[in-house]
């Protein structure tokens, strides 16, 4: 047999073999599409409660008309009176979901929005201290305003997120999708008491106009799954490239 004919030969099991174990890793892999999750199914978790699927995801339970979450424990404010800077503090919500402040001492901040706790250092403030005062709170940092992005993205991780965050943002934080990431399988996870709700969106309708960009919520988990045929054109690719390599070696063979 002739040197071009071995090297074909060669190339054709290569790329047979590398299709053939594509084809095996599609099968045997555990993915969404094999848990043929649908808008009703539910799935009991071991820690106790359920997955469940929905069309689309509700805003927390604990926002206030989905617009603006409560704080929590472990978040750092900084307090600013207006005009009054001996009183002003940077302070931690502590474990049992409060703040301490000059005069006033303790103050419950942990499930309230921004602005209530705004009004109520005011009114604490304004009983027996000072006259109509004016209370600013800037939230500095947020254990419950971070998301998790995970999957198949250029930069896995943690981020802090904006009160008016979209899934298209998450993307973005996260460095948009690798190679392998697939656009139409993204999900996302989001706590609903004792159970946990997930969705699925389409990144391309959302960019296209097709669909809409749904808001993300602190303690969110963004999930990117992987492109099957994308797997398949990547180990081509790479059995392409091993068999050009053979070819070569076979062509310069005495």
């Amino acid at each position: 047999m002739r040197c071009f004919e071995k090297c074909a030969m060669i190339t054709t099991m290569l790329v047979l073999g590398s299709l053939a174990m594509s084809a095996c890793t599609s099968t045997t892999a555990p993915s969404v599409d094999a848990l043929q999750l649908t808008s009703s199914s539910s799935v009991a978790l071991s820690g106790g409660g359920a997955l469940q699927v929905v069309k689309d995801l509700p805003a927390p339970q604990n926002t206030q008309n989905g617009s603006e979450q409560p704080l929590s424990p472990n978040d750092v404010l900084e307090v600013d009176v207006f005009q009054v800077d001996n009183l002003n503090r940077t302070v931690q919500v502590d474990a049992s979901g409060q703040i301490s402040l000059p005069l006033i001492g303790a103050v419950p901040a942990a499930g309230k929005t921004v602005r209530q706790l705004e009004k109520e250092i005011e009114t604490g403030y304004g009983e027996r201290y000072l006259q109509s005062p004016d209370v600013t709170i800037f939230v500095k940092d947020s254990a419950g305003q971070r998301i998790t992005v995970d999957g198949e993205v250029n930069k896995a991780g943690i981020y802090p997120v904006a009160s008016n965050a979209s899934l298209i943002d998450a993307i973005a934080l996260a460095g948009g999708f690798n190679n392998i990431g697939d656009a139409g399988k993204v999900f996302v996870y989001r706590s609903n008491g004792q159970n946990t709700l997930v969705a699925n969106y389409n990144v391309e309708n959302i960019r296209s106009g097709k669909s809409r960009n749904p808001r993300i919520y602190g303690g969110d988990k963004v999930i990117v799954f992987p492109s099957k045929s994308k797997i398949a054109l990547n180990n081509l690719k790479d059995a392409l490239g091993v068999a050009s390599t053979a070819v070569r070696i076979g062509v310069l063979a005495p």
